[in-house]
């Protein structure tokens, strides 16, 4: 039951662990403010273990619904009663309404992933891509790339190889895409297929606040100045992995406007408002640089 003196305040919010990091809360709160909604959107918390729990206390509790981050995003499939299109193919999910004890889930990230990548649709079009990572984020980035981008080979990377090649026959049997390679992420043996990419995505949370010295591979030698790096970590802002790509004159993408892109789609599914997607990236610029 709700305090009465928030007795119309309806609540969202975001689960996962950890979600220190998450400037999640930062955003929507920032947008309830400045739309006048009688919102509150609150971090919570959530071990793996304690997943099921957490659902059925939101559901008692009558959250309107709540964002989905590490390591819940493929998990939490198994207790929603439907999922979105996109959700299904991906294999992921990173929001979730309550529809009066209905869970429904939706997978966001693709809107911020692609918004992100738009402008450079022709360059990455035909090219080598390399993304490294396996769980629910390089999911995400690899069904946006296929079905929006038409890229050439897609480079999976990942420390365990045989998740990777999981990841590979996922998608090879859930929209056709046969034109993968794994890989262990080695850097020293990594270095051609970098080199090769048009496009690196950095989908792991390596790099990510307080490991901010952490990078997928130290060799200057993996990066050059006809590349894109995309790193969807956002705190810090600038990774050690865009801070090196910058050097050898890469263009370099941080993960703050595809959160704020996927965060815009959540709020929309939640509130049926829109976000203010150019004063929240400054803003958050600004939060993050302090």
């Amino acid at each position: 039951m709700k305090n009465s003196f928030y007795a119309n305040t309806e609540i969202i919010g975001l689960i996962g662990h950890p979600i220190k990091h998450s400037y999640s809360p930062f955003i929507h709160n920032i947008t309830i403010e400045l739309k006048k909604l009688d919102y509150i959107y609150l971090p919570f918390d959530v071990p793996a273990a304690s997943l099921k729990n957490a659902l059925k206390g939101m559901i008692a509790l009558g959250i309107k619904g709540f964002n989905v981050t590490i390591p819940h995003k493929e998990t939490i499939i198994g207790f929603l009663n439907e999922i979105s299109e996109e959700a299904a193919a991906i294999g992921a999910v990173n929001t979730i309404v309550n529809d009066h004890g209905k869970l429904l889930g939706y997978n966001t990230d693709i809107n911020g992933i692609y918004e992100t990548l738009v402008p450079y649709k022709e360059e990455i079009s035909g090219g080598d891509i390399s993304v490294v990572g396996s769980g629910g984020g390089a999911r995400s980035v690899i069904y946006t790339l296929i079905k929006f981008f038409k890229p050439g080979k897609i480079h999976i990377i990942n420390r365990n190889e045989q998740r990777a090649e999981s990841l590979k026959r996922y998608f090879q049997d859930k929209i056709k895409f046969t034109d993968f390679k794994t890989h262990e992420l080695f850097p020293h043996n990594l270095v051609d297929v970098f080199g090769s990419s048009k496009l690196i995505i950095n989908a792991t949370p390596v790099g990510m606040f307080p490991n901010v010295d952490d990078v997928i591979t130290p060799l200057q030698s993996s990066f050059n100045k006809n590349q894109i790096v995309f790193d969807l970590v956002y705190n810090p802002a600038q990774t050690k992995l865009l801070k090196m790509a910058s050097i050898s004159g890469a263009v370099t993408l941080d993960g703050l406007k595809m959160l704020v892109h996927q965060a815009a789609k959540s709020f929309e599914l939640w509130t049926g408002e829109d976000l203010p997607i150019e004063q929240l990236h400054k803003s958050l610029q600004l939060v993050i640089s302090d």
